[in-house]
C-alpha cells in the first residue's frame, strides 16, 4: 500500500477520532440521557471546551473530502512521488497535532498548523495540476 492511502486510512481513524471526542464532550455536558434521547428539547450553550470541538470536527470534515479527492486522483493517476507522501505524512500530521490545539483553544499556532496541513494538501493535489 502507498503512502498516500496509509495516511487516508490513518485520515479515517481520525475523523472518528474528532467524531467521539465532541460527541463525548457534549455527553459530558448535558448527560447521557441526552446523549440517548431524541434531543428534541432546547439546550444551554455548549461550554468553550465542546464549541471548540464541533468548530474543529466541523473543520476536518470541510477539507477531508478534498483530501480523499487529492489521494484518489494521484493514485488513480499513478502520479504518486516522493512529494505526494510527504505531502500526505505533513497533512495528516498537522491534522493530528490540530485538534488538540484548537480544544485547548491555542490561537496562532492553530493557524500555523493549519497551514503545513494546507501546504501539505497542496504538494498531492500539485502533480494533477502541472
Amino acid at each position: 500500500m502507498t503512502t498516500e492511502l496509509s495516511v487516508l486510512a490513518w485520515g479515517c481513524v481520525l475523523a472518528l477520532v474528532h467524531v467521539f471526542a465532541a460527541g463525548n464532550a457534549r455527553t459530558r455536558q448535558h448527560g447521557t440521557k441526552w446523549n440517548m434521547g431524541a434531543r428534541d428539547e432546547e439546550m444551554p450553550p455548549v461550554s468553550p471546551v465542546v464549541g471548540r470541538l464541533e468548530r474543529a470536527q466541523a473543520n476536518y470534515f470541510e477539507t477531508f473530502p478534498i483530501v480523499i479527492a487529492a489521494i484518489l486522483i494521484v493514485q488513480v493517476g499513478g502520479l504518486n512521488s516522493q512529494w505526494t507522501a510527504i505531502g500526505a505524512i505533513l497533512w495528516l500530521a498537522a491534522r493530528v497535532v490540530y485538534l488538540p490545539l484548537y480544544a485547548f483553544g491555542v490561537p496562532v499556532v492553530r493557524t500555523l498548523v493549519f497551514t503545513v496541513g494546507f501546504v501539505g494538501l497542496v504538494l498531492m493535489l500539485f502533480p494533477a495540476l502541472v
